[in-house]
């Protein structure tokens, strides 16, 4: 197949379903092959009836492109490493990594119990820190080997992690760390020929379908604005060689709009050049924050 990812290898995990399958199938159409990787696990987490991530990859080859299936828990060092090598094993190489996995366990604070905190931090966090970790290591031992890559990374993030979201303590706290991340990785592995880079998508998945069940854009005109598929297009274009230069970017995308996310950055500030007492820093404080922009409002709020 052409297209502007020809020829180029690229894992997507949490494939099966939702944002994860929309990026696979793009990929795929614009001439990447794949390595589609999902667990298969229900909403919350435990384990489902079935293998999506097999049904994903038989979709792209009906259509006439290539994907082979993985079905490892990306969360562990085995699996991690599995997913990687499944892709060095089949195709002899490995371009891009799309880290998309995650599941949900909404409570408010006062509710939400250690095992469902851990549960999704460990998912949606160290399930993006052990594949990018696998496949670090072996771009750098090919950059190491004077074959400089032209590898890319997208993380997943969420507003919720650039905002917060009420009920959802432990998905932001692991989305706002993936963003961390990412401004790690993009400066430590832009030496190896590796970018690095987050979005923040909205659409209608098994995780918000309820919250986006009836959002439209253009009412007539055909257009779902909240349809996974909006959202892979820049993914896509990220996961290319065409994105040259484009690394350390969150990006927001939601329908037919892409804004780039600008985190934080010094805001008013003031220096006594000395120990303040605890009045004079709250009187400051507060003049600075008159002066300061408002924050965004936390989703749910």
């Amino acid at each position: 197949m052409s297209g502007i990812c020809a020829d180029r290898v690229v894992v997507v995990t949490g494939a099966g379903r939702g944002l994860g399958r929309a990026h696979a199938l793009a990929f795929a159409a614009e001439g990447a092959r794949l390595v589609v990787n999902d667990l298969g696990v229900g909403l919350d987490g435990t384990p489902g009836p079935d293998g999506p991530a097999a049904r994903v990859a038989a979709e792209i080859r009906a259509a006439g492109g290539e994907a082979v299936p993985h079905g490892g828990d990306i969360a562990t060092p085995e699996g991690a490493a599995s997913l990687v090598r499944t892709a060095l094993e089949t195709y002899g190489r490995l371009d891009t990594l799309v880290n998309n996995a995650g599941f949900l366990r909404d409570r408010m604070l006062v509710n939400l119990d250690e095992d469902d905190f851990d549960a999704v931090v460990r998912v949606h966090l160290k399930g993006h820190f052990l594949p990018l970790r696998h496949a670090a290591a072996h771009w750098r031992s090919e950059a190491k080997a004077g074959r400089r890559p032209e590898a890319r990374i997208i993380n997943t993030s969420s507003g919720a992690g650039l905002l917060g979201s009420v009920g959802q303590g432990n998905y932001s706290a692991a989305k706002a760390a993936i963003v961390a991340l990412t401004l790690v990785a993009a400066a430590e592995l832009r030496r190896y020929g590796v970018q690095v880079n987050a979005i923040a998508p909205a659409a209608r998945t098994r995780m918000t379908e309820r919250t986006f069940a009836d959002t439209m854009t253009a009412p007539g005109s055909g257009f779902d604005a909240m349809a996974p598929e909006n959202v892979s297009p820049l993914v896509v274009w990220l996961g290319s060689a065409a994105s040259a230069g484009v690394t350390g970017r969150v990006f927001e995308a939601e329908g037919g709009r892409i804004t780039v996310m600008e985190g934080w950055r010094p805001g008013p500030s003031t220096d006594k050049g000395g120990r303040w007492t605890p009045a004079e820093a709250g009187e400051q404080t507060r003049k600075l924050l008159s002066e300061a922009q408002t924050p965004g409002t936390v989703y749910g709020s």
